[in-house]
């Protein structure tokens, strides 16, 4: 064979390699977002229509996570089951991930990447053979899409419950709103918000329209393109009519007297250089996902736009009324890196196919359970007008309970994928001083 021959054959065979890479890294992005493909998990005797509750809770034990086990079986909340289906993407999200997922790293130290430009940073199935998968996964969270480029809460109902004596002790109203300013894919402007100077990646704005000893209260989390920067974190109190900056430690202490603090805020508000990430590995269990036009409404608020709310009940009304489904979970522990920090770890259980933060697991100080969190994730095809064909997994109820106090805090969502709702305006510290 003469040079000519053997120089053709060697590019004959670098362009089949490079084919054979490019359909490697299709398959790869196809699996992470249509994990159903070859069919959806099964678990026995746990059909569509199946009530798991405390007479056949250990039977079922195994396609529930620990806390969800415990609640169950001592009587606090029942699932109905449905059939699993597919919960979409963003479209925008999805072909980023296919373009430039393979140009990202790691960066040395945790909290640190590089080559990052948009979509899920890491979408190859975690390996447990991989010291750094836990870390991976966090940042595929903390780049995901949980409510999208842009979208608000508005309005969203948070109450204050006795679980022994059902008693509702308080009630507020809020209007929450997210941006991201960085990484945008699906809606403009894009790629990123302009002008930007402190380099944001998001923003989280925050106001309290009832009662009305705590009306006007607003809270605005800056979070920076850079994890290794604290994010900032401001406060202003209506009745003192003033913005201040929150301490780092602040973003840990119980949020307007809830059962939650600010870093629990979508499953885990915070960075990820702040905690030790560990994969624990990947198990089909049931998973708060649902459409909203199937499960039990309320229209107790009778919000004027005819929009019912999700209804709440079992022990002390501290569960919603929603149905699960068995899905793929990633099951991702974090544990505090501040030796001061209130909870040991959390266990958080990631929706293999969107990244939702769906079931959570606190651990107190002392390495016992203490909290069992649950945010409802509902298809934004059956929900508002606004979110059909977004591709955007609706968080849409919440449940933190205490269950070492026996107290819970609930949440009921009218989620709005709605660039208008959430100006760039809003997420700047001078909003807070003309926010009355």
């Amino acid at each position: 064979m003469n040079l000519k021959h053997i120089m053709a054959a060697a590019l004959l065979a670098a362009g089949a390699s490079g084919a054979a890479l490019a359909a490697s890294g299709d398959e790869v992005v196809a699996n992470a977002f249509q994990p159903y493909a070859k069919g959806f998990p099964a678990f026995p005797g746990l059909t569509p229509g199946t009530v798991v509750n405390a007479s056949n809770a250990d039977k079922f034990k195994d396609a529930m996570d620990p806390g969800l086990y415990l609640m169950v079986k001592d009587g606090w909340t029942e699932l109905k089951v449905t059939e699993t289906f597919d919960f979409p993407n963003a479209k925008g999200y999805v072909e980023a991930t296919r373009k430039d997922w393979q140009g990202v790293k790691l960066g040395a130290k945790n909290g640190e990447i590089t080559g990052y430009v948009s979509g899920r940073p890491f979408p190859e199935e975690p390996s447990s053979s991989d010291p750094r998968a836990g870390e991976k996964l966090a940042w595929n969270f903390k780049y995901g899409i949980n409510w999208g480029d842009n979208a608000a809460i508005y309005p969203f109902y948070w109450r204050y419950r006795n679980a022994e004596t059902a008693k509702i002790e308080r009630t507020l109203k809020f209007n929450f709103h997210f941006l991201n300013f960085k990484h945008r894919n699906d809606f403009a402007p894009i790629p990123e918000v302009l002008p930007n100077p402190s380099n944001l990646f998001r923003g989280i704005y925050v106001k309290v329209l009832d009662p009305q000893d705590v009306k006007n209260t607003q809270l605005l989390i800056q979070r920076y393109e850079d994890d290794l920067k604290l994010d900032d974190a401001y406060l202003y109190l209506g009745f003192q009519r003033r913005v201040r900056r929150l301490a780092t430690g602040q973003t840990t202490d119980s949020f307007l007297g809830a059962d939650l603090m600010i870093e629990d805020f979508e499953g885990y508000n915070g960075r990820i250089s702040d905690m030790k990430w560990t994969y624990l590995g990947t198990k089909n269990v049931l998973m708060p996902y649902y459409k909203h036009t199937d499960v039990k409404l309320t229209d107790e608020y009778k919000d004027p736009s005819g929009y019912k709310f999700v209804e709440f009940g079992g022990k002390g009304n501290c569960m919603p009324q929603i149905n699960w489904q068995l899905r793929k979970a990633h099951m991702l522990q974090a544990e505090p890196v501040n030796p001061n920090h209130p909870i040991s770890k959390r266990v958080i259980y990631l929706d293999a196919q969107v990244f939702g933060a769906s079931r959570s697991l606190i651990y107190d100080r002392k390495g016992e359970l203490w909290k069992s969190f649950t945010i409802g994730k509902a298809h934004p095809d059956y929900h508002l007008p606004i979110n059909k064909g977004t591709g955007i997994a609706l968080d849409d109820s919440f449940s933190m309970i205490d269950l070492q106090a026996k107290h819970c805090t609930t949440g009921q969502f009218k989620g709005q994928v709605d660039a208008k709702l959430n100006p760039p305006s809003l997420f700047q510290v001078q909003n807070l001083r003309g926010g009355d």
